[in-house]
């Protein structure tokens, strides 16, 4: 993989390549196409790579570009399909840059679905899918992942708290906790597979929502340490901890 390090990486929805195999064709999408033949000025016969969940990761050759239309042909595989543990982020919406923000580390972080929800503090309602799944796409181009993060549709806290699936816990970040009378212990050491990461809205979670919160057994509210971060920080230190913990109980199955 390292003598390809340097090489532009695109995702390939499965459906535009359900089959790849060695001196196999695809077209390329019309904005991949504009990027490699207008930004990058690449030419026919020029390496690639290309990606999805489904068929791994492929170094490619390009056929003929022009203007937003090209193909590539696969010559060999690099990495073969591999299952990404589950991981949900479930947040708070937030101003544009931020809410970007979120998308781009949570990709690269491992986050599988992302879950925008609305709280009684949150300061936005209005959220763009395509665009957000568009960063997601990015993301997961440059952090050398092999699929695309989930983007669901904003819903409302209880929302979320109704539709938890069954068996999965819901770690919580709760904001002053101790003022709150919480036990909120700083451990994701028993992360599994489809659990859940909850960061509130800048100010936190009002009193009305830890209650509801709390109420529920999934729930394990958890603290990031004595200093208040902002909502986006919040989330990188919150998935680099679950991030660990679930490498951990795996590496204790194996």
């Amino acid at each position: 993989m390292s003598d390809h390090a340097h090489l532009p990486r695109l995702y390939l929805p499965a459906d535009i390549a359900p089959n790849a195999t060695e001196g196999t064709s695809c077209p390329l999408l019309p904005a991949q196409a504009r990027y490699l033949g207008t930004v990058l000025r690449k030419q026919m016969g020029e390496p690639v790579r290309v990606f999805n969940e489904q068929m791994g990761e492929w170094l490619a050759t390009l056929g003929d570009i022009r203007k937003d239309k090209g193909s590539l042909t696969f010559t060999e595989r690099l990495r073969a399909p591999s299952a990404q543990p589950g991981l949900v982020l479930a947040f708070a919406l937030l101003k544009r840059d931020a809410t970007d923000l979120v998308l781009r580390m949570g990709t690269e972080l491992g986050v599988t679905s992302f879950l925008p929800i609305m709280t009684e503090r949150t300061n936005t309602h209005r959220v763009n899918l395509e665009r957000l799944t568009a960063i997601a796409t990015e993301a997961a181009e440059q952090c050398e992942r092999l699929d695309i993060p989930h983007v669901a549709e904003p819903c409302a806290l209880t929302a979320l708290l109704g539709a938890w699936p069954e068996g999965s816990r819901l770690f919580t970040a709760i904001e002053r906790a101790q003022d709150r009378n919480i036990e909120a212990p700083v451990s994701f050491r028993a992360t599994r597979a489809g659990d859940g990461l909850l960061i509130g809205p800048e100010g936190g979670f009002s009193d009305t929502e830890c209650q509801a919160l709390l109420a529920r057994s999934f729930v394990t509210p958890v603290s990031l340490g004595a200093l208040v971060l902002r909502a986006d920080t919040a989330v990188a230190a919150g998935l680099a901890l679950m991030g660990d913990g679930l490498r951990s109980a795996q590496d204790q199955s194996e």
